[in-house]
């Protein structure tokens, strides 16, 4: 399953897997993929260092990446606190009606309440490439599209290439402008924030719009069929999200969202602006309708919407509440039945991908003789 993007990176497979935790995104890169870590739950600089040194140890010399998230546009001197006291007190009020109205138990005095989705902010993303640059990462990429202009210029510098994420062509042109390296097309299917183009659209959309450019199919995509055709739509390879969640080297901390994600179909999933602020897929539960409902406040915009909701989050993921308990996840969740090692997946992923490919080489052979 090579291509030029995969050969430029050095490496086997053209399957890019982006996941939260160490140990999966390793297991990809070991695997002969391109295992590329997420760092926006690193708050403090030092525990992203901590598992970049893991990564280094455990990947045999091999390739990975680091995904940040990180706006094109820089905000000069806002800081959480500025950003936490935009927050209505009727909003805080109706996560505690929320929250109590399911015996949601508060954390014990003193307990911090987990990550804070604030990688968003100048100062910390900026803080997380201080550190990522100090690693052999070989790409860099960003949730939020293009990262400013001289993160692109210190990335390359050190020989990082820069990949950005698009939901429309429009938004890829602009990437191409910026400088980035690589536009990862990213369907409506997919799991955490989506644009509302399928992925079967979107691809040669962006194929089209961004050439030369190597362009990666993302959004649904958890077979090697799907595989196969995102390359026959002109992607140099696949970003995949979701399907790495189940696996066991994944660390959820909670056996009781496992349980959910593996027992969830493909409908079983919402656009929901509840986690963030902006829509994002995730499982739909009592959480997302209750943001949705049109009797509700309503949620508020990226990045106040995120600091308000993370104690709940915590509270919701530690004490296991069932009707509210989800996790932002793709629509391929309905592939995702059993817990499998990540070299698993991948075997099924690359021997599938042979099997579409020997399928339409002797289709191709029966219509050339006809």
């Amino acid at each position: 399953m090579e291509t030029e993007l995969s050969k430029k990176l050095g490496v086997e497979h053209a399957i890019f897997g982006f996941t939260p935790f160490p140990a999966v995104a390793a297991a990809i890169t070991r695997a002969g993929g391109f295992g590329v870590l997420g760092a926006v739950r690193y708050t403090a600089p030092d525990e992203l260092a901590r598992d970049l040194d893991w990564m280094a140890e455990h990947t045999d010399g091999k390739p990975y990446g680091l995904d940040v998230v990180m706006p094109a546009k820089k905000v000069e001197g806002v800081t959480e606190a500025d950003v936490e006291a935009m927050i209505p007190e009727g909003h805080r009020r109706y996560v505690e009606e929320t929250l109590a109205k399911h015996g949601v138990p508060e954390l014990a005095e003193g307990e911090a309440s987990g990550w804070r989705i604030t990688g968003w902010m100048e100062e910390v993303a900026r803080n997380q490439l201080d550190v990522a640059f100090d690693y052999p990462i070989k790409l860099l990429a960003n949730a939020l599209g293009s990262p400013p202009a001289d993160v692109i210029a210190r990335a390359h510098d050190h020989g990082v290439l820069v990949a950005a994420l698009a939901g429309s062509a429009r938004h890829a042109r602009r990437h191409a402008e910026a400088g980035i390296d690589i536009v990862v097309a990213q369907g409506y299917e997919a799991g955490g924030h989506t644009g509302e183009i399928a992925s079967m659209v979107l691809v040669p959309e962006v194929v089209d719009a961004v050439h030369p450019l190597p362009v990666l199919a993302a959004g649904g995509i958890g077979s090697g069929a799907q595989i196969a055709a995102g390359l026959a739509l002109g992607a140099q390879g696949a970003w995949l999200g979701s399907i790495w969640l189940t696996t066991e080297e994944a660390d959820l901390h909670s056996r009781a969202l496992t349980a959910k994600l593996l027992a969830a179909g493909s409908g079983d999933t919402v656009r929901s602006r509840a986690l963030t602020g902006k829509p994002a897929r995730q499982l739909r539960t009592e959480w997302t309708d209750a943001w949705d409902d049109p009797s509700g406040p309503g949620t508020l915009p990226m990045p106040l919407q995120g600091l308000l909701v993370a104690e709940a989050v915590s509270r919701i993921q530690k004490y296991e509440i069932g009707p509210l308990l989800g996790t932002p996840v793709g629509q391929i969740v309905g592939r995702m039945t059993s817990e499998r090692s990540v070299q698993a997946v991948f075997d099924d992923l690359t021997r599938g991908f042979e099997r579409a490919v020997d399928r339409l080489h002797r289709i191709a052979g029966r219509s050339s003789r006809s």
